[in-house]
C-alpha cells in the first residue's frame, strides 16, 4: 500500500516537473515547435489534396455530383422506406436532375483545386486534430492530459459523422428543393446553376455539419475542465433552442422549413446529449470531492 502510494507520487511529481519545464519554454521555443507542428500538418494536408486531385473525376461523378442525380441513394432508400412504412409516397422527392453551367474558362479547373483541397482537409483531419493536440499539449496539467485520452478518435468521429449527415440526408433535400423551386409562372427564369456555387454550397454543408457534430466533444472537454456544468446548461436551454435554430437557418442554404428541421432536430439531440454529459461529469466531480473531504 505505501509502495502504490510512492509510486503515484512519483508519478505526480514527475508530470508536474514535465510540465514545470514546458511551461519555461521561451516566446522563440514555442514559435519553433509550432512552426514544425504547422509544417508537418501542412504537409500532411498536401500529400491528401494531391491524391483526392489524382481521383478527381471520379470523386466528381461517383462523390459530389451524385446527391444532384434523382437515382442517389438518399432519395431511394426514402422512397423505399415511406412503401414499406405505408406512407405512400409521403418521403418521396420529385425527381432531380440539375445540369451545370460555367461561365469562366478557369471555372473547371478552380472547381478541381477547390473539392481537392477540401477532400484533402477530410482525409488529413485526424493528423491536423493530432498535430494541434501535440502542441497543446505540454501546457496541459496531468489531470487534464487524462481527461482528454481518446479525444483524436471521438473528434474524428464525430467530424466524419456530422459530414455523412450532411451529405447523405441535408444534401439531398437541399439541392432538390432548390432545383424544384421556380420564380414566377410563365418560365421566365430557367434555373441552371453554375458549378462554382454548386460545389461551394456541398462544401458549406459537409463542413458545416462536421463541425456542429463536435458540440458533445467539446462539452466533454469544458465540463472536465469546469467551464461548464450541467447546471448551467440546463438553465440556458431554452436560449440554447433558439441559438441551434438560427444555426440551422445558416446551415441550410435553402429556405424551407424541412431543411432546416433535418438540421435543427440532430443539433437539439446533440444539446440534450451534451447536458447529459456535462451533468453526469458534474455529479461525479460533486462525489469525488464529496469523498475527498
Amino acid at each position: 500500500m505505501a509502495q502504490s502510494a510512492a509510486r503515484k507520487q512519483f508519478l505526480r511529481s514527475f508530470r508536474s516537473k514535465y510540465n514545470e519545464e514546458s511551461a519555461e519554454m521561451s516566446f522563440a521555443d514555442h514559435l519553433e515547435a509550432l512552426r514544425w507542428h504547422l509544417v508537418r500538418a501542412v504537409i500532411a494536408w498536401l500529400l491528401a489534396t494531391i491524391f483526392t486531385f489524382v481521383f478527381i473525376d471520379w470523386i466528381f461523378d461517383r462523390i459530389i455530383y451524385a446527391p444532384a442525380h434523382s437515382d442517389f441513394i438518399t432519395y431511394r432508400v426514402l422512397c423505399d422506406f415511406s412503401h414499406w412504412a405505408g406512407l405512400g409516397e409521403s418521403l418521396c422527392m420529385p425527381p432531380v436532375e440539375i445540369k451545370l453551367q460555367g461561365n469562366t474558362i478557369s471555372g473547371p479547373f478552380m472547381s478541381a483545386i477547390s473539392i481537392a483541397m477540401i477532400g484533402g482537409l477530410i482525409i488529413a483531419f485526424p493528423v491536423l486534430f493530432w498535430e494541434l493536440w501535440k502542441f497543446v499539449k505540454p501546457a496541459l496539467s496531468p489531470k487534464e492530459i487524462q481527461y482528454s485520452r481518446g479525444s483524436i478518435f471521438w473528434v474524428t468521429f464525430c467530424f466524419l459523422l456530422g459530414g455523412s449527415f450532411g451529405y447523405f440526408l441535408l444534401a439531398p433535400f437541399t439541392f432538390n428543393f432548390l432545383a424544384n423551386f421556380t420564380l414566377g409562372t410563365t418560365g421566365a427564369y430557367t434555373y441552371i446553376p453554375t458549378l462554382d456555387d454548386y460545389i461551394s454550397t456541398i462544401n458549406n454543408i459537409i463542413l458545416g455539419c462536421g463541425l456542429a457534430f463536435e458540440l458533445p466533444v467539446l462539452t466533454f472537454v469544458l465540463a472536465k475542465i469546469g467551464i461548464v456544468t450541467g447546471t448551467f446548461l440546463k438553465s440556458t436551454r431554452r436560449y440554447s433552442f433558439v441559438i441551434i435554430l438560427v444555426l440551422a437557418a445558416i446551415i441550410t442554404p435553402s429556405p424551407d422549413w424541412t431543411s432546416q428541421a433535418i438540421v435543427a432536430i440532430p443539433l437539439l439531440l446533440l444539446m440534450e446529449i451534451s447536458i447529459l454529459i456535462a451533468s453526469r461529469i458534474e455529479r461525479q466531480k460533486i462525489k469525488e470531492e464529496k469523498e475527498w473531504s
